[in-house]
This record gives structure tokens, sequence and C-alpha cells, in this order.
């Protein structure tokens, strides 16, 4: 027999002062059977009762579990690649306190909501890098999130096919079998300014993996300026860059894989409902094992103590009592 908890000093200390007041109880009984001249007898039934009442109190409450049983644990999972768009415009200030940090902020929630899956980290911008490979290390992932910056990859534009590509490269290094790869997902994390050649071969190639693509857009239909050192970025004609979010690149990219769109606004964050999207997709079983197991039978004391407690309710003593 195993037990769920022991008991503890502050357990013990209310046991004991339990026993203390009925024994001070028991006593006060005593010399009053002694005072009446009758027998106190009769109610020794009555404490043995209640004594094993309290006994099978006691037993309940640590949670004892016996018997022998088998459960089968099975770990599910899944592998996410995150491509998070390091180009210069998402240093724009329309979705507070820049795009990026904004980005930087939901990716730590996002990690946090997918513990038990691999996640890994692809930057871009005209070129893309893998920063992070698939893991379940958290405490790396937030560390590589928190060093997100736009100095990180080139700045000559931005293209989707290159981070798709490494992505899909990655996913397919895995050697998964056609379940696995349904458990195999993309997200897309841009303000949907895209000026690639590759994108739609990229997406043909999705598409034909049959991984699962969701994106995110990240900024507003106004728009904003872009900070570049002590002023504002300018065009070849000298007139200050205004960056707005092409949501329809981005809708158009999780349409054609199949995918859904979500965006983070002034208004708007559908970052929880991406996280349940995602949830949606059924994991690629990794691991099943059985294990020993006892289920907590504390109900069979309880049970016991109750019947006790209602059998010493209906007993009455013509001589004394309690």
């Amino acid at each position: 027999m195993t037990w769920f908890k022991s008991i503890g000093m502050i357990e013990g200390i209310f046991v004991g002062l339990f026993i203390v007041a009925y024994l001070v109880y028991i006593f006060r009984l005593l010399r009053l059977a002694k005072r009446m001249n009758t027998t106190f007898r009769p109610l020794l039934f009555k404490i043995l009762l209640r004594s094993l009442a309290l006994s099978l109190l006691i037993i309940a409450l640590l949670g004892p579990s016996f018997g022998e049983t088998t459960k089968e644990v099975k770990s599910e999972g899944k592998d996410i690649y995150v491509a998070v768009d390091l180009s210069q415009s998402m240093n724009a200030f329309d979705v507070q306190p820049t795009r990026l940090e904004k980005v930087k902020y939901e990716l730590k929630k996002i990690i946090e909501a997918f513990n038990s899956d691999r996640i890994g980290l692809i930057i871009f911008s005209s070129e893309a890098f893998v920063q992070c490979p698939l893991t379940y290390d958290q405490s790396a992932l937030n560390l590589f999130v928190n060093t997100l910056n736009t100095g990180l990859v080139p700045n000559a534009g931005t293209d989707f096919g290159s981070p798709l590509n490494i992505a899909l490269e990655k996913l397919e290094d895995t050697e998964a079998s056609v379940t696995q790869q349904k458990a195999q997902i993309i997200l897309m994390i841009s303000d949907g300014e895209d000026f690639g050649d590759e994108t739609q071969e990229a997406v043909e190639k999705v598409v034909r993996s049959g991984i699962q693509l969701f994106a995110l857009g990240v900024g507003t239909e106004t728009g904003s300026k872009i900070r570049q050192g002590n002023g504002f970025k300018r065009d070849r004609q000298g007139g200050e860059v205004v960056t707005k979010l092409n949501s329809k690149s981005l809708r158009k990219l999780a349409v054609d894989t199949g995918g859904k769109y979500f965006e983070i606004n002034e208004d708007q964050n559908d970052v929880n409902r991406l996280i349940r999207a995602i949830n949606e997709v059924e994991g690629e079983l990794r691991d099943a094992r059985v294990i020993d197991a006892s289920a907590n039978k504390f109900y069979y004391f309880l049970i016991g103590a109750i019947a006790l407690l209602v059998l010493d309710a209906m007993i009455r003593r013509k001589t004394l009592r309690i």
C-alpha cells in the first residue's frame, strides 16, 4: 500500500489535540458514572465506534493506494518552425512599442503554449537563416527571441520564398511519415511586404508536402514611418518611407497552402486564436509507455467512517447519552 501524503506536523497537532480532548471527555464520563453509581461498560462500545471512525477518517485523508494496475501513457507532439521577418519595416511603431518588439513578446506566449512540442526559429529578410533548430528547450528559444533585431540579417528587401524553402528542408530532414507531416507546422510572422521571386514556387512545395502553414500579420493598414538613427528612413528621392501591413499577400499565402491567417494591429490581437488553431492540429505519437499505477482508494475508508458515525448516532444508552 502506498500513500498520497504523510502526516505532517500540522496534521499531527490536530490529531493529538483531538485525542487529548476525547480522553478528557471519557474521564468526565467516568466521573459522572461513578457519581450516579452506574456502570460505564455500556459506553465502551460507543467509544470504540467513534475511535474506529476517527481512525478511518485519518486513513482516508492520507490517500491510501493499493491494488496492481497498469496504465498506458502516450506522448504526442508537433514540429513547429517559426519564421520571423527581420526587415527594416519591422521597426515601424504603428503597433506599440514596435512591430518587432510586439512579436517578441507574443512569441514567448506561443513558446510557452507548446512546451511539449519541438519549436525551431528561422529569421529572414532578403535572406533566411536558422537561428535555432527544432528543440524542446524553452529557455534556449526565449534567449534567441530576446536577441532578435533587424541587424541580424541583410536588409535588401523581404523574400518569403527563402524561409519557406529552409523550413521545408529542415522538416523533410526529419524523414517524416505521411502522418508525421500532418503534425508539422510552419508559422510565418511578417508585415506582409514580399518582394521575392521564388515565393510561389515555395508555396507549391508546401502544398505538395502536406505541411500546414499559418501566417501572422503584424502592422496596420495606415502604417507608420520607420525610425532610423535620430530620424526616419528615407527613400532614394529623400521622402520619408511609410510602411503598411500587406495582409493580402499573407492571406494569399495562407489560403494557397490550406492554412489560416491571423493578425496583430492596434485594435486586434489574434495570438490566442492562433494558439487554439495550432492546438487543433493532431500531434504525432512520439512515445507510448506502460507504467505501473495504483488508484487512490480513500473513498473506501471514508464510506466506512460515515457508516460508523451513522451507527453511532442511531445507538442510544439510557444510563448516559453521549
